[in-house]
């Protein structure tokens, strides 16, 4: 790896930790360059202004699930296999918690002037899955919907948590709470498709 490519992911990872964090709206080109050392010209050198780095940060998330999830469709050979699917989206969005939360951001209106990132990056993984699960699953059951039901509850589970009885929240990183969320969202899953509950 070059110097050059050395800064370039310097950057790129300060921008992904506060687009995350702030969304696109809230971060500021300085800031960007202030969480990775650098100036704002270095900054603009290597990637350009902000909307190319919010670009590039949402482009390596996508490449990262898009890595997974062909791996994980590549094992599906039966409707139990979309069950290990789920854990290993689950298993991503644990161990990168950033990507989650910047399509969180997006929900809610951030970065509106980009918009051609769900059509680029979202469509085609929601394609991608949808058609693995429709060849192993009954006619007459809302694949997408499924899928996005997966997608939602990971989501919200990644940027709210839940409660405890003393009001501390807990989320992916406490691995009790990501436990009996997998199962859940196991349960959710194989009801929807006609599996037996996994858990019985």
């Amino acid at each position: 790896m070059t110097s050059s490519d050395g800064a370039r992911e310097r950057i790129l990872d300060a921008a992904t930790r506060l687009f995350a964090a702030l969304g696109y709206d809230g971060t500021s080109t300085r800031m960007i360059a202030e969480a990775a050392g650098l100036n704002v010209a270095t900054v603009a050198y290597h990637v350009g202004g902000k909307r190319d780095l919010y670009v590039a940060v949402m482009e390596r998330a996508h490449t990262a699930e898009r890595q997974v999830l062909s791996d994980a469709v590549a094992q599906v050979e039966d409707a139990g296999g979309l069950l290990t699917l789920v854990d290993r989206y689950i298993d991503f969005c644990a161990e990168h918690p950033e990507v989650p939360a910047l399509w969180m951001h997006r929900w809610l209106s951030d970065a509106a002037d980009v918009a051609h990132l769900e059509e680029h990056y979202v469509r085609p993984l929601l394609e991608m899955v949808a058609a693995a699960a429709r060849k192993v699953v009954p006619d007459g059951v809302d694949v997408e919907y499924v899928i996005w039901t997966v997608v939602w509850c990971t989501h919200g589970f990644g940027s709210g948590g839940v409660l405890d009885a003393d009001g501390t929240r807990h989320g992916l990183d406490d691995p009790r709470e990501l436990a009996r969320f997998r199962a859940n969202v196991r349960r959710l899953v194989a009801t929807a498709i006609g599996l037996p509950d996994p858990a019985a």
